[in-house]
C-alpha cells in the first residue's frame, strides 16, 4: 500500500466536501501519483461516498490495482437498534450494502467503525473471521478501540489461530497524542499497522486558523470536534508548527503530515481533500526530510503527560536513583 492513505469521507458530503466532477479530479489525481489505497464508511454522505469511490475505480478498471477499505457500526435506521453495533447481525448486514454500493464483490480492508461497549469481542473476531474464510473481506482492523480490547481480538487469534485484526485506526495528530499512551505499543507487539485518521485535526494544523479568526473550514461551522481543537495548548502546539514550516520553507500541513508519517508504527496516514490542489499539498509531504532537531521540538510541542511507564516509576519498582523522590511524591513528603 502506498504511504498515504486517500480519505474519501468528502466525496459527496455537503458544505465541507467535493462534488462528484471535484471527486473524480481527487481519484485521478491520487491514481496517477501512484496511489492506491483507498478509506471509506458505509455512513459517509450516507452511502454516497462508497457509491462514488466504487464508480470511479470501476471507470478506470482499478479493482484488483487498488486496496479498499470501508467500516461498519453506526445505526442505519434510527429507533432499530438491529441495524446499528457490532453484532453478527448488523455487520453482516453492513456488509451486503457496502458491497452493492462499492459494485464489488469483496473489501480489502474492513474495519469495525468504533467499539459499541456492547458485543462481546468474541462474537466481533468469529464473525470477521467468518467472513476472511468466506471470500467476503480480505482483512480486518479496528477503529476507535480502547488498546485492551484490540489486545484482546489479537491475543483470541493467535490462541486459537483464526484471523486476527491487521491494522488499528484511531485520532492521532500533533494535537492528539493519546494513542502514543497505549496503541502504539500495543500495535508494534501485535505487528499491527497504524493507519491515523484526521492527520490534520480537521484543519487545524493547516494553520487557516488563527486565534482571532476562525474563518472558513470545517471547524468554523456545526462539526463533530465542536472547539475542542480551539485549546491554550493547541495554539502553542501550532505556533511550534509554524516555526518548524517556516525554517523548512513548506505549508504546517505537511510539515504535519511529514511527522506523523515518521512516527514509531504508523503505515499511512489518511488524507482527505475536497479539491485536487489539496492533495497535491498532502502527497509532497512524503519527500519533506525534518531534521532531528525539528522533530525534538514537534515532539516536545504536544507530548501528553507522563504515564505511569516513566523512567521515574521503573526506578521506582526495580530500585536505583529517584526511589526516596517518587516515594516522597506520593506521600507529599
Amino acid at each position: 500500500m502506498t504511504p498515504l492513505c486517500l480519505g474519501t469521507m468528502t466525496f459527496g458530503a455537503p458544505r465541507w466536501g467535493a462534488s462528484d466532477e471535484e471527486a473524480r479530479a481527487i481519484f485521478g489525481a491520487y491514481v496517477d501519483a501512484g496511489g492506491n489505497f483507498f478509506d471509506t464508511a458505509d455512513t459517509y454522505a450516507k452511502g454516497r461516498s462508497e457509491e462514488t469511490l466504487g464508480q470511479l475505480i470501476a471507470e478506470r478498471g482499478l479493482r484488483d490495482q487498488v486496496v479498499v477499505a470501508t467500516k461498519f457500526t453506526w445505526n442505519a435506521v434510527p429507533g432499530v437498534p438491529t441495524t446499528g453495533g457490532n453484532s453478527r447481525k448488523n455487520i453482516r448486514r453492513a456488509l451486503e450494502g457496502s458491497l452493492r454500493r462499492l459494485g464489488t464483490d469483496f473489501v480489502d480492508l474492513y474495519w469495525l467503525h468504533h467499539w459499541d461497549m456492547v458485543t462481546p469481542v468474541e462474537e466481533v473476531l468469529q464473525t470477521l473471521g467468518d467472513l476472511v474464510r468466506a471470500g467476503d473481506i480480505r482483512y480486518f482492523g479496528f477503529s476507535n478501540v480502547p488498546a485492551w480490547y484490540a489486545a484482546q481480538a489479537a491475543t483470541l487469534a493467535q490462541v486459537h489461530g483464526g484471523p486476527g485484526p491487521v491494522a488499528l485506526q484511531l485520532e492521532y495528530s500533533l494535537v492528539e497524542r493519546g494513542p502514543e499512551r497505549e496503541h502504539v505499543t500495543a500495535a508494534r507487539h501485535f505487528g499491527l499497522g497504524l493507519t491515523p485518521w484526521s492527520p490534520l485535526a480537521a484543519g487545524f494544523l493547516t494553520g487557516k486558523y488563527t486565534r482571532e479568526e476562525r474563518g472558513e473550514g470545517r471547524l468554523s461551522g456545526p462539526n463533530p470536534f465542536g472547539d475542542s481543537k480551539f485549546t491554550d495548548a493547541n495554539w502553542a502546539v501550532l505556533d511550534t508548527l509554524r516555526s518548524v514550516a517556516a525554517e523548512v520553507g513548506r505549508p504546517p500541513a505537511q510539515v504535519a503530515l511529514a511527522w506523523l508519517s515518521g512516527q514509531p508504527g504508523v503505515t499511512a496516514p489518511i488524507v482527505g481533500a475536497s479539491r485536487p490542489e489539496q492533495l497535491g499539498d498532502h502527497l509532497a509531504a512524503l519527500d519533506l526530510p525534518l531534521s532531528g532537531e525539528q522533530r525534538r521540538r514537534l515532539d516536545e510541542a504536544g507530548a501528553p503527560p507522563p504515564s505511569l511507564h516513566t523512567p521515574q516509576i521503573r526506578r521506582a519498582v526495580f530500585g536505583g536513583a529517584g526511589v526516596r523522590n517518587w516515594d516522597e511524591q506520593q506521600t507529599g513528603g
